[in-house]
C-alpha cells in the first residue's frame, strides 16, 4: 500500500457533519491565490493549498465511499466506449437535464449528500458573487483513468462561464491549450509532417492540482481553450474531482 493509501486511512475519521462551523477562512485562503491571464479575456484563477488537509481528508472518505459513482458507456464517433473513470451528476431542482457523448447522467439533489452543500458553501465564501447550481464529480481511479481534451463550452452555461473546480486525493496534470485557429488551416498540398508542425500549438499550461487545491477558469476560457487530465506512466491512487458550474437556463 503506497504512502498516500496509508495517509489516508490514519486521516480518515467520523463523516463530516454538516452542522459543524468552517475551521478556516476561506476567503482568507483565497487571498493565497494567483490569477494567470491567458489573454483575450481569458483567465485562470489557482489556489494550491486551499482546504485544510484534515477537512480535505473527511471529505475525500466521504464522497470515495458515499457518492453512487457510474462509469457509462459512451458513443464516440461511432464507436461504444467506456467512459475512463468514474462520475455523478449534482444538480438543483428545476435544472435541465444534460447529455453528452449519448449519456444522460441521473441528476442527485444536493439534500442527498450533504457533505457536497458544505464545500458549495466553502467554494461561495471563497468567491465572493459566485453562485454554482450544479456540480460534476469525477474519481480517477489510477494512472490509466482520465479525461480527455475538451472545453465545457454548453450553451446552458452561456457566453463566459466560471468553472471552479476541487481536487482531493492524489495529485495530478492539469492541462490548457488553446484551440486550434480556424483563420488559418493548413493546406493539402503541405506535407503531412509540416501540416502536423504547423497545427502545434506552443500556447500551452500545466497546473499541478494538488490535494484540496482550487481551480477556476473564468472569461472566455471555455470558448478558446480545451483542457484534460492526461493518463500518467506511474502507478497512481485515487484522485477525485469536483467541477462546480452554473446553469443559466
Amino acid at each position: 500500500m503506497n504512502s498516500l493509501r496509508l495517509k489516508l486511512k490514519a486521516k480518515s475519521g467520523p463523516e463530516p457533519s454538516t452542522s459543524k462551523p468552517f475551521e478556516f477562512d476561506p476567503c482568507e485562503s483565497a487571498k493565497k491565490g494567483k490569477s494567470f491571464d491567458l489573454g483575450h479575456g481569458s483567465e485562470v484563477f489557482h489556489v494550491p493549498r486551499f482546504l485544510p488537509a484534515d477537512r480535505s481528508w473527511a471529505w475525500f472518505d466521504y464522497i470515495n465511499k458515499h457518492i453512487p459513482w457510474s462509469r457509462p458507456t459512451l458513443r464516440i464517433f461511432g464507436r461504444h466506449l467506456v467512459q475512463p473513470r468514474d462520475s455523478c451528476y449534482i444538480a438543483a431542482d428545476g435544472l435541465p437535464a444534460i447529455s453528452y457523448n449519448g449519456h444522460t447522467p441521473r441528476a442527485y439533489s444536493w439534500d442527498d449528500f450533504p457533505p457536497l452543500k458544505d464545500i458549495l458553501d466553502t467554494v461561495h465564501k471563497a468567491l465572493p458573487g459566485s453562485r454554482f447550481n450544479s456540480l460534476v464529480l469525477n474519481r480517477y481511479d489510477g494512472n490509466n483513468d482520465y479525461v480527455s481534451w475538451h472545453s465545457d463550452d454548453e450553451v446552458l452555461y452561456g457566453l463566459t462561464p466560471e468553472i471552479a473546480s476541487v481536487t482531493f486525493g492524489c495529485e495530478r496534470e492539469f492541462l490548457l491549450r488553446k484551440k486550434p485557429s480556424k483563420m488559418s488551416p493548413a493546406s493539402n498540398d503541405e506535407p503531412k509532417s509540416k501540416r502536423l508542425r504547423k497545427s502545434h500549438d506552443p500556447d500551452q499550461h500545466s497546473f499541478v492540482l494538488k490535494h484540496g487545491s482550487l481551480l477556476v477558469m473564468r472569461g472566455y476560457t471555455q470558448r478558446d481553450w480545451l483542457h484534460s487530465v492526461p493518463k500518467r506512466a506511474k502507478p497512481m491512487s485515487i484522485r477525485i474531482n469536483l467541477t462546480f458550474s452554473a446553469s443559466l437556463l
